[in-house]
């Protein structure tokens, strides 16, 4: 039998994702180790006043990242400004948010490389649905932009990690995307006992990350849960927000609609209180964002 938890509190889909990690499906899963400046930069966001200082001590213990901040910081979207040359300088034209943005997408990606050609470009899509995620939370009242923008990074995190994990991974992948008699993840729990909404959500439990991203990451599939009792308001917004992300990073890119937009985007939108005459807004105000940046 695949693991499936109930779709009950947060506190029940951790215990639950504990016991499968002792004695079920998930013992074979290896979970990468969770970097020390992102454990360091997560415990600093989340106090109610970020220490400016540790988040500069935490982007110029690496150099490398550190060098991704000043590039970000002297891109396009800053042309005609003096070149910044440090990451303090960097911080001080980004801005925290956007900082720790740069930073925990940075450290994510070199904690999970990812080397299959069936995950190609897997980080620069899971950065953009974490940054159009936090660009919704920041038009939706009650969503913080930090747990929105890790929701968006972690969402499919269980891919690489069970490719790096589990045999015949790579040809589920090709056989889930292929088959139209039943969805990717059943495709997952038919031949694995478990799937990257598992694996995600037990990377993110293993990493620390706030339970509402764990909770919102293991249900990201099981969006018949909108509008439903059991599960807490604050993780339903992030899955409803998750599925109007996808929709706008698809458009962005020029792509389909996921399958599960069709079937769910009106409980979605209904969750979230807004109209698709909003949505399209929001698509056309981030393309003119990107255009004048």
């Amino acid at each position: 039998m695949p693991y499936q938890p109930s779709r009950g509190r947060i506190a029940d889909i951790e215990l639950e994702i504990d016991k499968a990690r002792r004695s079920g499906p998930l013992t074979q899963i290896v979970v990468p180790p969770c970097p020390d400046l992102l454990a360091r930069l997560e415990r600093t966001m989340r106090a109610d006043e970020p220490d400016l200082g540790e988040v500069a001590r935490i982007a110029n213990a690496d150099v490398a990242m550190s060098a991704t901040l000043v590039r970000n910081a002297n891109g396009a979207l800053y042309a005609g400004t003096e070149p910044v040359a440090s990451a303090g300088q960097a911080m001080n034209r980004l801005g925290l948010r956007r900082t720790a943005e740069l930073m925990r997408a940075f450290l994510v990606r070199h904690a999970i490389p990812v080397h299959s050609p069936l995950l190609a470009g897997f980080w620069e899509h899971a950065t953009q649905r974490g940054e159009t995620l936090a660009w919704i939370a920041g038009h939706l009242p009650g969503l913080s932009p930090d747990l929105a923008y890790s929701f968006g990074l972690f969402c499919h995190v269980g891919q690489p990690v069970l490719m790096q994990s589990l045999r015949g991974y790579a040809g589920t992948m090709v056989e889930g995307r292929a088959r139209r008699d039943r969805s990717f993840v059943e495709t997952e729990n038919a031949n694995h006992r478990t799937d990257h909404a598992v694996a995600g959500a037990l990377t993110a439990r293993c990493w620390n990350l706030a339970p509402p991203v764990v909770a919102a990451v293991r249900l990201h599939h099981s969006l018949d849960a909108l509008g439903g009792r059991q599960v807490e308001p604050e993780v339903q917004t992030l899955m409803a927000a998750g599925l109007v992300a996808d929709l706008l990073v698809a458009r962005r890119n020029s792509l389909p609609a996921e399958p599960e937009w069709e079937r769910f985007h009106l409980a979605a939108l209904g969750w979230l209180g807004i109209a698709m005459e909003e949505v399209d807004a929001w698509h056309d105000a981030l393309i003119d964002s990107e255009t004048t940046g």
